[in-house]
Formats: structure tokens, C-alpha cells, sequence
């Protein structure tokens, strides 16, 4: 068994200048995926499971169940991780079911009431022994609309962590949330000043626009945690068109998902060498 708590994984690169890669579980096939190219890389993974994810499949419980089966059945370090939870309740729920990591998004609460929001996620996950991830204010990108001129202010981070008791901190500092290209253009200054700010490890959303050469440099930076989503979704479908474009009569979902769940693992393999 394999899992573990995913402050221990980011502490751990942050004290080595390193960064853990954070990846999406959308189907079954993408908790697989993830674990196999962490092993492949014999690296720490974190898989995160979103609350759009935990609509799309209903409930939360049967993705749930299943992803951290896959996690403790790993021969590397493994976190399971909800992301970007708005209701407490699913909150609670998820911390039931054995969920080691939480991210409470507060971003469209008023700032005192996300502190007071976040803080009380902070101290239910202190008691499940579980990590807590908090944003201030709204990294750019999640209705759509890129927003590269959101920043976010080192001293209103450093209060807001404070006041939250929260593990990590997702800052914005020029990504956006579900990029297809990768062309972000990331304030690297701003990442160092607010590193040198909070006390607590950083976290860079919508990394799936961020260059291979930034990523690097953002975690030179300061980041310690990064989170990556929508590249592995055009990674998947990449593949699977190409299996269904060279065989127009397979009917079999295993014979082009498996294609696109190999094509997963092997650049989660290559994203964590690189931030490591």
C-alpha cells in the first residue's frame, strides 16, 4: 500500500527544489494511466478527482472507490486528491471515503467569507489527518474565458493563508484553466516573491498552458505542486482518433481506449522527470 498524505509528497519537493505532478482522473482509464506512468517514472503522483468529474459520473463514491484502489495497489507514493470542491458536503464525503487531500475553492465567495469558509474546511481536514489546498481569489480560465492578467498579491496570500490554517496555496500568476495550447506566459518574478511570502507550499493551476521550459522554471521558482488536466485530455484523444482513423470498423472501446490510456501514462512518465 502505497498511499500517502500529499503535504508530506509537495513538503518533500519543495525541500528538494522539486515539484509533484497532480493529474486529473476523468474515467477509470486515467487512474490507471496515472499510476502506471508513475511507476514508470518511480516518482510520487497525486490524482486528483474534480467536482465536474464527480458530476459527470453522479456520485462521487463509485470513481472514488475505484481510484483509491488503483492508488494502493501502487508501487510508488500515491495521494488521492479532490479538486476544486465548492460544496462542504462533498467535502465531508469525500474525507469518508479515505481521501487523503482536499482542494476547497472558495474563489467566488466574497474574501472574509472564503477565509471563514476555508477555515473551517481546514480544520475538518486536520481532523481526517488530510491535506488542504485553498485559492485566493480566481485563477483564470474556469468559465472559459483565459485571464492572464489575474495576479495574485504576495501579502493578501501570506494574510489568507494565515487566517485559513491551510496546507497549500494556489496562487494566479499568468496560467489559466483549461488551455489547449501552451502558450501561458507565467510572471516568474511574482511566482519568487510570493514563495518568499507564505510559509506554505505553492500550487500552479491550469499548467496544462504552460510550456515544458516554464514549467521548469516555475517550480525553480517556487512552485512545488503542479497541476495537469487538459494536456493529457488532448494526449487521450490524440490517440484515440488515431486508432479509430486507422481502423473505421473497430467497435471494441478496448481497442482504442487502450491506445489512449498507454499514451497517458507514457507523458505522465515524461512530465514527472521533468519537474523533477
Amino acid at each position: 500500500m502505497s498511499r500517502t498524505n500529499a503535504a508530506k509528497l509537495v513538503l518533500a519537493a519543495k525541500g528538494a527544489g522539486t515539484a509533484v505532478g497532480a493529474f486529473n482522473v476523468i474515467l477509470l482509464e486515467y487512474a490507471e494511466a496515472l499510476v502506471a506512468g508513475a511507476e514508470q517514472a518511480k516518482l510520487p503522483v497525486i490524482l486528483q478527482i474534480s467536482e465536474n468529474c464527480v458530476s459527470y459520473h453522479k456520485a462521487l463514491k463509485p470513481i472514488s472507490v475505484a481510484t483509491i484502489a488503483i492508488a494502493e495497489s501502487s508501487t510508488v507514493p500515491v495521494s488521492v486528491h479532490l479538486d476544486h470542491a465548492e460544496s462542504e458536503d462533498l467535502v465531508k464525503e469525500a474525507l469518508d471515503l479515505g481521501y487523503d487531500s482536499i482542494m476547497f475553492d472558495g474563489s467566488k465567495l466574497s474574501y472574509a467569507d472564503n477565509v471563514a469558509a476555508s477555515a473551517r474546511m481546514a480544520a475538518l481536514c486536520k481532523s481526517y489527518g488530510a491535506t488542504l489546498e485553498v485559492e485566493i481569489g480566481e485563477v483564470g480560465g474556469k468559465d472559459g474565458v483565459h485571464a492572464p492578467g489575474v495576479r495574485t498579491n504576495p501579502l493578501e496570500a501570506k494574510a489568507f493563508t494565515e487566517a485559513t490554517g491551510a496546507d497549500l496555496l494556489a496562487v494566479a500568476v499568468g496560467s489559466s484553466h483549461a488551455m489547449t495550447t501552451r502558450d501561458a506566459t507565467l510572471d516568474f518574478d511574482l511566482i519568487q516573491e510570493i514563495a518568499k511570502t507564505v510559509s506554505v507550499p505553492l500550487v500552479l493551476h491550469g499548467s496544462s498552458g504552460v510550456s515544458d521550459s516554464d514549467l521548469q522554471k516555475a517550480v525553480k521558482a517556487g512552485m512545488s505542486k503542479i497541476n495537469i488536466a487538459t494536456h493529457l485530455n488532448n494526449v487521450f484523444t490524440h490517440e484515440i482518433r488515431q486508432a479509430l482513423d486507422s481502423n473505421p470498423k473497430l467497435v471494441d472501446p478496448r481497442k482504442y481506449i487502450a491506445p489512449g490510456r498507454d499514451s497517458v501514462a507514457a507523458e505522465v512518465a515524461r512530465l514527472l522527470a521533468l519537474l523533477n
